[in-house]
C-alpha cells in the first residue's frame, strides 16, 4: 500500500445526506452512527442524512457532522483495505480533531463530544459578536496582511497560494473588502458565514474550549498529526492541547501544513470528506501531489479499486 496521508474536511463541506449510503453499506458503520447519536444526545445522523440545511449548516451540528462522516469514510475504507496503513494525518480547522482521533490521540466518542462542544461554543461566540469573513483571491500574503492591518481584522486561513481568508467584525471586514485592489489583491468576496471564525471575536470559544480540553486524556498519536497553527506534527498531550485550543482564534495555516507533509516526503493524499475542497486546495499548493477524494459510496469505491490497484 503506497504512503497515504489523511487529510480530513473543515466545516462549509457539509451537505445534506452525507454519510447515508455509508451506513445502508454496512452494519458496523450503523452503529457507529448510532453511537454518535446516543454519546450527543440528539440524532446527529438523522440531521447529516435528512436535514434541514439550515439546522446542518450550524456550528454546533455541521462540525460533529463532518468528525463523524471523515471517520466513518476511514472504517469504511479500512473494512474494503484492512492493509491500509496510513502515515501521517492533518485536517482543516476541524478536520484536525477528526485527524487526531484517527491517529488515536483520543477515543472517536471523547473527540466526538469535545467537537459538539467547540462547535457549540462558536456558535455562542457568533451571537455574541457578529462578525464575517472575506476570501481574497490573487494576493500575496504580505499584501493580505498589510490589508488586514489597515482593516484591523484577522488573517484566519491560508488555504493556497492566491487563497487567503480574512475575518473580523462586519463593518471591519466590509473596509477590507473595499480596500482590497489598493493593496494588489484581485478579488475580495465576502462569504456566507454565520460568524468570524479563527480571529479574535472566538475568544471566548477558545476560553471555554481550554476547559474542556485541560479534561480530555491524550495519547501520543499513532502516525504524525500536522496541526493548523504551528503546521508541524504535534505528539506530546501538552503540545497537542495548545494546538487545538489556539487554532481557535489562530490563522489556519493550511498552505504550510501541506507543505510540511511534502517536505516529510508524502505526495499522495486520501480526503476525507463531503466535495472536493480539499483537492483543490492541496493541487494549488503541489501540483505533483495525487489527492483520492471519497465524499459517498461511490467515490469510495473507485479509490478503494485505485489504491487496491496501486497495492499490487
Amino acid at each position: 500500500m503506497s504512503q497515504i496521508v489523511l487529510l480530513f474536511s473543515g466545516q462549509g463541506a457539509q451537505k445534506v445526506g452525507m454519510g447515508k449510503d455509508f451506513v445502508e453499506a454496512s452494519t458496523a458503520l450503523r452503529d457507529m452512527a448510532a453511537l454518535a447519536d446516543e454519546a450527543l444526545g440528539f440524532s446527529i445522523s438523522q440531521i447529516m442524512f435528512e436535514g434541514p440545511d439550515e439546522e446542518l449548516t450550524q456550528t454546533s451540528r455541521c462540525q460533529p457532522a463532518l468528525y463523524l462522516h471523515g471517520l466513518m469514510a476511514l472504517a469504511l475504507i479500512r473494512e474494503r483495505l484492512p492493509n491500509l496503513t496510513p502515515v501521517a494525518a492533518a485536517g482543516l480547522s476541524l478536520g484536525e480533531f477528526t485527524a487526531h482521533a484517527a491517529a488515536g490521540t483520543f477515543s472517536f466518542v471523547d473527540g466526538l463530544r469535545i467537537v459538539g462542544k467547540r462547535g457549540a461554543f462558536m456558535e455562542e461566540a457568533c451571537l455574541a459578536s457578529p462578525g464575517a469573513m472575506a476570501a481574497l483571491i490573487g494576493g500575496e500574503e504580505e499584501q493580505v496582511r498589510a490589508l488586514a492591518a489597515a482593516a484591523d481584522v484577522d488573517v484566519a486561513n491560508l488555504n493556497a497560494p492566491g487563497q487567503i481568508v480574512l475575518s473580523g467584525s462586519s463593518a471591519h471586514i466590509d473596509i477590507a473588502v473595499a480596500k482590497a485592489k489598493e493593496f494588489g489583491i484581485r478579488r475580495a468576496i465576502k462569504l456566507n458565514v454565520a460568524g468570524a471564525y479563527h480571529s479574535r471575536l472566538m475568544q471566548s470559544a477558545q476560553d471555554q474550549l481550554a476547559v474542556e480540553l485541560a479534561t480530555l486524556a491524550f495519547h501520543k498519536p499513532a502516525i504524525p498529526v500536522v496541526c493548523n497553527f504551528a503546521a508541524t506534527p504535534v505528539s506530546a498531550a501538552d503540545e497537542i492541547r495548545a494546538m487545538l485550543e489556539k487554532q481557535v482564534t489562530g490563522s489556519v495555516r493550511w498552505t504550510a501544513s501541506i507543505q510540511s507533509l511534502i517536505a516529510m516526503g508524502h505526495r499522495t493524499f486520501l480526503e476525507l470528506g463531503p466535495g472536493k475542497v480539499i483537492a483543490g486546495l492541496v493541487a494549488k499548493i503541489d501540483k505533483d501531489t495525487v489527492v483520492h477524494s471519497v465524499e459517498d459510496l461511490a467515490s469510495l469505491e473507485t479509490v478503494v479499486a485505485a489504491l487496491s490497484v496501486t497495492a499490487s
